[in-house]
């Protein structure tokens, strides 16, 4: 005799899942249910869910900007708000542009990129191996590179001075704000994608010091930022040689700065 079909219960795990604290439980026990094969693999989805996994590790997969994007656990998962980072450096980009997504995580800008431009060159970067490991995942099959090191370090040096657009969601939280992150971030992101030490700039000073040598003349650096962080990184770009201008997107909370190399 043939094996019941799998047949869930998504009344009781829509429940539980909001009884956890699952903000779109519905939409969370759907995708749990398709990831399932059976019974007890969605209760071991849900158990893990419930003990605070993030749904994006779970999955294997998180949405970004339309596409599906490799998510391997620990690595830091794609969010919403960095849609308008993305459009940013669209918006600058110019025909057949050199781009690098710096910070890259799982290489969710770059991947969206390649889809909305047609760069002569587009590569990412990251320090975290694991990260690095779960971008190629993504952006291999694409023929995109992704180098593993501190910020421009692994970078291959002829693209010095030659960069078009240089997109960095850096980590900009700050270290004791760390500890009040999500506890989906907080334990299950590596903390080199979180903490941007004591005001959450460090990470974006260092990349604004180091982008002026690497951006072509009328090349620009985006970045991701909080709204209040906005007047002292605007700051910190304009004694580096920069001029800066921002975008916000109220609806998903999201602050985008635009700093263009003059020339």
């Amino acid at each position: 005799m043939a094996p019941s079909p799998f047949s869930p219960d998504r009344p009781a795990l829509v429940r539980r899942l909001r009884a956890a604290g699952c903000v779109y439980a519905e939409d969370e026990a759907e995708l749990l249910i398709a990831a399932a094969d059976s019974a007890a693999s969605l209760t071991r989805l849900t158990d893990q869910r419930v003990a605070g996994l993030p749904l994006e590790h779970l999955l294997g997969w998180a949405e970004f900007c339309g596409l599906r994007v490799a998510v391997d656990p620990g690595v830091f998962v794609p969010r919403g708000r960095t849609a308008l980072l993305v459009a940013a450096a669209t918006a600058v980009a110019g025909p057949a542009p050199a781009v690098l997504d710096l910070c890259c995580g799982s290489g969710a800008a770059a991947l969206v990129m390649h889809g909305r431009l047609a760069p002569r060159w587009l590569a990412a970067a990251d320090i975290d191996p694991a990260a690095v490991a779960c971008a190629r995942r993504n952006l291999a099959p694409l023929g995109v590179p992704v180098y593993e090191g501190d910020l421009f370090a692994p970078v291959p040096g002829q693209w010095r001075g030659r960069l078009d657009v240089v997109v960095a969601n850096a980590p900009y939280v700050p270290t004791e704000a760390v500890s009040l992150m999500p506890p989906e971030a907080r334990l299950h992101e590596a903390p080199v994608a979180l903490d941007g030490g004591v005001d959450g700039l460090a990470v974006l000073r260092r990349v604004a010091d180091q982008a002026v040598g690497w951006l072509a003349p009328g090349g620009h650096l985006v970045v991701e930022v909080s709204d209040g962080q906005v007047d002292a990184l605007c700051a910190a770009f304009v004694a580096r040689g920069l001029e800066p201008t921002v975008r916000r997107d109220e609806e998903v909370d999201a602050t985008a700065v635009i700093a263009r190399r003059p020339g």
